[in-house]
């Protein structure tokens, strides 16, 4: 790739992707039920070759993935990157006999993962966590001195608490949990643990989102985890945490420059096509000049976000800064390109079935998700000062 212009080569794997979307995978997403896992869709993605993608992927391809399975079904895209968030922790810092487990049920579509971080009271805050990891026979967080090597070395820990807010809950096979264990104060005393759903001890429920795939709370009550549970180091938790995120926050770019050109080619044919005032709206400058700034717009977010996906790829030093301004960009142009495509499509872009409406219900979450655009500010701020 020169200058962030695609080769010959992967023009065409993303146009075979955005045609495997439409043809292959709309069918089954479309079958699916709003708010539940849709299993045969994880499946076909497994059987496509697509989940191993995700873990054998770099960067820019994982981008370029999830943007052309965007551009034709948000579902299977949305399926396809939370397996990759909830199982890249046990990629990465996982236990052999862990990986061994989980990772070929996942890459397989059999087993549905979930990347278990927010809280009621830190969401965005992730440093701020509550969930408690408390050492098997200690008295609380903060327990006896050196209680949470003691649990590491020994008979583990009891995690109770909440999670709230997570993907795939409460419908996961497990999940990638971050618990305070207290090996110091803030992001220094957080650890990460993999927690199978049949767990004893947890129970979750599911939440009335604007999603179409499951968003839940889990319930921690006094759940066992041991050593054997570990990803990582007992508090290198936060590390795991900002690991997975700055991997997988250039592809939230990119899932959202897929919204945004789909949203673009149906605005481009519609006013092409619909004829107004003596002629055909794209005739209309008012509408040109529109159509010109969210095209312009989407390519500028396109680019930022092959740029930070080719800095990870190289092991730049400023992916966090990358990342955080790919993410940040990528997710209010698609908010403005949709909002201004159903504004030019008029009352059939708000007809439920219609891409627009879907559309405008898929775009907005991404402005939230793994660290809103305020968060996004912050983390560009620091780096710039750092």
């Amino acid at each position: 790739m020169t200058g962030f212009a695609l080769g010959a080569e992967q023009e065409e794997w993303c146009g075979q992707l955005r045609a495997l979307a439409a043809d292959r995978l709309r069918p089954l997403a479309d079958k699916g039920e709003p708010g539940r896992v849709n299993r045969p869709l994880l499946a076909a993605l497994g059987e496509l070759g697509l989940l191993e993608r995700v873990f054998t992927s770099g960067a820019l391809e994982l981008c370029l993935l999830r943007e052309s399975l965007a551009y034709g079904c948000t579902e299977a895209e949305t399926a396809l990157a939370l397996q990759g968030l909830g199982a890249h922790p046990v990629l990465a810092s996982g236990t052999p006999e862990q990986r061994a487990r989980w990772l070929p049920q996942v890459r397989a579509g059999r087993a549905v993962a979930a990347f278990a971080l927010s809280e009621p009271g830190a969401g965005s805050d992730a440093a701020a966590l509550a969930l408690e990891a408390v050492p098997e026979g200690g008295a609380g967080r903060s327990g006896a001195e050196g209680a949470p090597a003691a649990a590491a070395a020994g008979g583990g820990w009891r995690l109770s608490g909440e999670k709230c807010w997570i993907s795939n809950a409460p419908e996961a096979d497990f999940y990638t949990v971050f618990a305070r264990t207290g090996e110091g104060p803030a992001a220094k005393g957080v650890t990460a643990f993999l927690v199978p759903a049949d767990r004893p001890g947890l129970s979750g429920e599911p939440l009335d989102m604007l999603s179409p795939h499951p968003i839940g709370r889990l319930t921690f009550d006094g759940v066992p985890v041991g050593p054997q549970d570990l990803l990582g180091q007992p508090g290198g938790g936060f590390r795991v945490a900002m690991d997975t995120l700055n991997r997988f926050r250039p592809s939230v770019g990119a899932f959202a420059v897929g919204m945004a050109r789909a949203a673009l080619d149906a605005t481009l044919a519609h006013t092409a096509a619909r004829r107004a005032f003596g002629g055909v709206l794209g005739d209309l400058q008012a509408v040109g000049h529109r159509v010109a700034e969210m095209a312009t717009r989407t390519e500028a977010a396109r680019l930022l976000v092959y740029a930070a996906a080719g800095a990870y790829d190289a092991g730049s030093p400023d992916v966090p800064r990358r990342s955080a301004m790919a993410k940040l960009l990528a997710t209010e142009t698609a908010q403005y390109v949709v909002d201004h495509a159903v504004q030019l499509h008029g009352a059939i872009a708000l007809q439920r079935g219609h891409l627009l409406e879907h559309l405008y219900r898929e775009v907005r979450a991404p402005r939230i998700y793994e660290g809103a655009s305020e968060v996004q500010r912050t983390i560009i701020a620091k780096e710039l000062y750092r």
